[in-house]
């Protein structure tokens, strides 16, 4: 695949200076390899190999939220394709499997999620009942009818509805929340809760903006890119070429991370020829720190600046608030505490502050390594006070990016598929509800509803009746997969939509079960649209080609279960296609107007304009920017135990693709870790070891790793079970995916070796498969308080 460079015409001469290596094609060296990725596409959809294409060529990618239009984007020219988008594409092209395949569930608990994936496309409503021994098929009144009746029967607060970024476009989003807001309730929640949220909280706060201020392409010539708590080479494949020519442009990359990232060191981008041959060198430095040391670091490099002078003060001046209050709070903090919760050496920080202290620009990004954590709102705010102290915000080259890893997540609180914002992020107040209420012509619901994690607690005491989810899988994304399975256990009514079977679709139902059967955003009459990280707004068109069974726009389905709960507004929810969904969209929420006139491949606006806060100018009610004083996570540990973080593999989201990450090697049990801990432990590279809390505990095996003493990493979602679900941060109830743990030698722990071999503890114990060594079980000493995570995704 050729690629044609920037826009803004980088040199096209080769540089030896940022090759990975001088092996052709990284030989011996390793990394993803691209072009087998290719190959292996090819074959999958071998059956369906010119739909294939077309959805390529024609369609808005449904992986990360880059945004790639067909195979080209807006930041520069040439070809981009990347592995996410080709794994993802046999869900859009693979027959519907043979009802008679969950006739009888029993063969197909404890599965993996891509067992259950390969064996097609979920194509006709289908429901369980309680002693059944698997589905049945239905009509579509017929399931529509009992969620209806179900619903009915039911209260507000004992409901609720959850929809992942699985390709979600925001008509979608849109019609979902209207459907349920109409049915009486705000307990809508999307994937955002537990990706972004604390951005969203952080961001909205200091600046008066919920998104990106920047652009992609801020990102080449830019003096600095920054990312902290993010790994783009494995998340979001297609920015390494980004970085690419910022490197050629001279932009210094920079990472503040848990773990020194081998894809961040050196990555092959297959679709230019020099990075093809010869890998690029993409950080040019890392600084690690302990998982939850981030403010700390942060902090201090902001105190390396004021000591120094290395401050922006006419943009401080003129465009901020809080500033002395901030600077007071940093000359407070003690070196030693700082140092000591970062995991990082005071002279570590001085290096970092002077970096960003004498760029002219800079754009800082990052994504769940800063966001999943209790503090993760204190966190977003430490990096908006460091931007705002240069005056990082509102210019080219300069900029502030909660990157997204799902393309469709930007959108789901923007058009307000959120328990505690309406469409456009407007609060939920009695008059923000009775405006909408009006414009809608029935009362819209004033009290916040149910997040995703509040659904799962009412689950698991008794408290809701009916919870709806579109897409997503619950025992896989969120903590403690024994609790979670035991909490959907006692909802009377689970409805399960999707395109594909997976795991918690098979958990036995508590009274009934239904499965209705979803369409892709490429299957959808009229198009549709996403909203990428840099938030342009893109229309992707329908693709003809072959259609699963009966399966439906998923917006079509909301709003028809709303007409059967609520008859009496039948005639207010209705849309004749998709354009007037982009119509009502447009007349909502202000931001997004220009929506209504996309309308084929191609067409897009960036919402905004290239910078959010233009020329410093923030949309907060005395224009300026707030700075806000956090404080750094307590850095005691107990005495033996670790700190553990989450990292993502070959996978999206929670469907892993492959048993190795090809950036890293490690196997999915592979435990991250310092070399000298393991030599403290006793254990050699490759051994098995427990990790273990008194949530529960896991086995795996040493790798050795470039980690912080006391820091281990395994992958995510296997870790989940040892993550405590009760932890949340206290503005965005995003989950907390980390966790303290004892680790001891699988050797010495009666029965360990056994469960190494079935592999990881998991939630699949509790869903009726292998046993769970020590999942859930009590007894096994205090975890204690518990920093924040890393999780690099």
């Amino acid at each position: 695949m050729a690629s044609h460079g920037p826009r803004h015409g980088a040199s096209r001469r080769w540089m030896p200076s940022l090759w990975a290596s001088w092996k052709p094609f990284g030989i011996g060296e390793q990394r993803p390899n691209n072009f087998a990725e290719v190959l292996r596409a090819a074959w999958e959809n071998r059956d369906q190999a010119r739909y294939a294409w077309r959805i390529l060529r024609q369609g808005v990618c449904d992986g990360c939220a880059l945004g790639t239009s067909g195979l080209r984007d807006w930041t520069m020219d040439g070809v981009h394709l990347c592995n996410i988008r080709l794994r993802l594409l046999r869900l859009n092209t693979m027959p519907a499997f043979d009802p008679a395949v969950v006739a009888d569930v029993a063969p197909l608990v404890g599965r993996s999620g891509a067992d259950l994936r390969g064996l097609g496309r979920l194509a006709w409503p289908m429901m369980r009942s309680k002693g059944d021994a698997g589905f049945r098929r239905v009509s579509w009144d017929a399931a529509l009818d009992l969620v209806a009746e179900r619903i009915r029967a039911s209260t507000p607060e004992r409901l609720g509805f959850y929809l992942t970024s699985r390709g979600l476009p925001n008509e979608v989003y849109f019609a979902a929340q209207k459907a349920v807001r109409a049915i009486g309730t705000n307990s809508i929640d999307n994937a955002a809760r537990v990706c972004h949220s604390p951005s969203t909280v952080a961001l909205k706060r200091a600046l008066g903006v919920a998104a990106t201020t920047c652009s992609y392409t801020d990102w080449i010539g830019s003096d600095l890119v920054v990312f902290i708590g993010s790994n783009p080479a494995n998340n979001q494949p297609v920015s390494a070429k980004y970085l690419y020519y910022a490197k050629r442009a001279g932009t210094r990359v920079v990472m503040i991370n848990a773990y020194r990232e081998p894809g961040m060191e050196r990555y092959w981008i297959p679709s230019n020829p020099e990075s093809a041959l010869f890998g690029t060198r993409l950080a040019d430095a890392t600084h690690l720190v302990n998982i939850g040391g981030d403010v700390a670091f942060l902090n201090g490099t902001l105190k390396h600046l004021i000591a120094h002078g290395w401050l922006a003060h006419d943009f401080i001046a003129a465009h901020t608030s809080g500033w002395d209050d901030l600077r007071a709070a940093i000359e407070a903090q003690p070196w030693e505490c700082l140092e000591r919760s970062a995991g990082a050496s005071r002279a570590a920080m001085l290096e970092f502050a002077r970096a960003i202290g004498t760029a002219r620009s800079a754009v800082l990004v990052w994504s769940m390594g800063v966001t999943q954590h209790t503090c993760g709102e204190d966190n977003v705010a430490a990096i908006v006070n460091l931007a705002l102290a240069r005056g990082f915000l509102g210019r080219p080259g300069c900029g502030l990016m909660p990157i997204r890893g799902h393309s469709g997540v930007q959108g789901g609180a923007e058009m307000g598929a959120y328990a505690t914002a309406l469409p456009g992020g407007e609060p939920i107040t009695p008059e923000s509800a009775r405006q909408l209420g009006e414009r809608w012509g029935f009362t819209v619901p004033t009290a916040p509803g149910l997040s995703a994690p509040e659904m799962i607690d009412a689950a698991a005491d008794g408290a809701l009746d009916v919870l709806y989810a579109s897409g997503g899988n619950f025992l896989d994304v969120m903590p403690h997969p024994a609790y979670v399975a035991e909490a959907l256990g006692r909802v009377p009514l689970r409805v399960h939509q999707d395109i594909v079977l997976t795991s918690q679709m098979l958990l036995d139902p508590a009274d009934t079960v239904v499965l209705l059967p979803a369409a892709t955003r490429y299957e959808v009459p009229g198009g549709v649209t996403e909203t990428s990280t840099e938030r342009r707004v893109i229309f992707s068109p329908e693709i003809p080609g072959p259609r699963a069974g009966e399966a439906r726009p998923e917006w079509e389905i909301f709003l028809d279960l709303a007409r059967r709960v609520r008859p009496e507004l039948a005639d207010r929810l209705r849309f004749p296609d998709t354009a007037a969904i982009r119509a009502e969209i447009a007349a909502t929420v202000p931001f997004y107007d220009g929506i209504q006139h996309l309308r084929k491949a191609g067409d897009q606006f960036q919402y905004g304009g290239p910078h959010l806060c233009a020329d410093g100018v923030c949309p907060t009610p005395d224009g300026r920017a707030r700075f806000t004083p956090v404080a750094p996570a307590e850095a005691d540990l107990p005495t033996g135990m670790f700190r553990v973080g989450t990292r993502r593999g070959k996978q999206f989201n929670s469907m892993v693709h492959a048993a190795a990450d090809p950036l890293t090697g490690a196997g999915r049990r592979a435990v991250l870790m310092a070399a000298a801990d393991a030599a403290a432990l006793g254990v050699a590279d490759g051994d098995a070891v427990v990790l273990h809390n008194d949530v529960g505990a896991m086995v795996g095996h040493v790798r050795f790793a470039p980690l912080q003493p006391r820091n281990v990493l395994v992958f995510w979602p296997e870790g989940n079970v040892l993550v405590d679900h009760r932890r949340r941060s206290p503005a965005a109830h995003i989950p907390d995916y980390n966790a303290l743990v004892w680790i001891t030698p699988a050797a010495a722990v009666e029965g360990a070796v056994a469960g190494a071999a079935g592999g990881p503890v998991s939630h699949a114990g509790a869903a009726g498969g292998r046993p769970a060594v020590g999942d859930g079980t009590a007894g096994r000493g205090p975890s204690g308080p518990r920093p924040a995570d890393r999780t690099t995704a």
